[in-house]
């Protein structure tokens, strides 16, 4: 995937460091007497992007289901954007500039790709229903405004040819990419995608690489992403946090985390002693 990342200078070393958006302390989630996350601490920074890596089972996307609002940790807290959170709902995560991407695709599949898009911009959305049902004045001219920000993205990801057809017809790499672009219509800050290039070819993955760098370096959008290409995630980070049966193992840039000895440990199946 170095293609889709030669922009990028040293696996991000030249880019600036942004703020703390987001800052996870002490996280602990448990399921019954399983303990899914066990005192991960991490942070995310403005303009980034953020790879979680791990064998499967890790804790990956539970993490994920913590920051977005969707699971509640027994332990820690989350800080984002200086104010600690505790309780929040998906639907708050969202209004706040959290959207994500699943990794099973989560679409509307008999409806088309416009239409799916224009889902995205829900919370964007001030008339009422009545308003909406009637399609007159304020609602109509608010619509025609969500319109052109959805066809902005569909020009973005270079899908003018689809936007018509039902997501059902479309190929997995497709379905994909709209699924991306749903949460870009929602214009978010912070974007959370859970194994965005699973079950893709290399072209799939090469165009799905280059839209992720375009929406880190063209929209400004901080990107927190979980991948198994470890060529995807070493190409396109800046830094990475390593998860191994719930645990943080390591954390730092991509040079630094693939010559760690326990993420090699960790990826190769080795055991490791608790002490370590």
């Amino acid at each position: 995937m170095a293609q889709a990342a030669e922009a990028r200078t040293g696996n991000g070393a030249g880019r600036p460091a942004g703020e703390v958006v987001l800052d996870v302390r002490d996280i602990s989630l448990s399921f019954g007497g399983v303990r899914a996350i066990d005192g991960v601490s991490f942070d995310i920074r403005e303009g980034e992007v953020r790879a979680i890596i791990g064998p499967n089972g890790a804790g990956k996307s539970s993490l994920l289901n913590v920051i977005n609002g969707f699971y509640h940790p027994q332990e820690g807290t989350i800080t984002y954007r200086g104010v600690p959170r505790s309780r929040m709902r998906p639907h708050q995560a969202a209004a706040s500039g959290i959207a994500r991407t699943f990794q099973n695709i989560a679409l509307f599949k008999g409806m088309t790709v416009l239409d799916n898009l224009m889902t995205g911009r829900n919370l964007k959305m001030h008339r009422n229903f009545l308003w909406q049902a009637l399609y007159l004045g304020p609602a109509k001219r608010e619509e025609m405004e969500h319109r052109d920000a959805v066809e902005r993205v569909i020009d973005f990801l270079e899908i003018q040819a689809i936007r018509k057809t039902p997501v059902n017809r479309l190929p997995y790499g497709l379905q994909k990419r709209v699924e991306l672009g749903r949460a870009l219509a929602a214009e978010p800050d912070l974007l959370l995608l859970d194994e965005p290039m699973a079950g893709m070819n290399t072209e799939e993955k090469e165009d799905m690489c280059r839209f992720v760098l375009d929406t880190n370096d063209q929209l400004g959008t901080t990107i927190v992403l979980i991948e198994h290409d470890m060529g995807v995630v070493m190409d396109i980070s800046d830094r990475v946090v390593v998860l191994d049966y719930g645990r943080k193992i390591a954390d730092g840039t991509p040079d630094e985390v693939r010559a760690d000895q326990r993420v090699i440990d960790a990826y190769l199946g080795v055991a490791h002693d608790d002490g370590d």
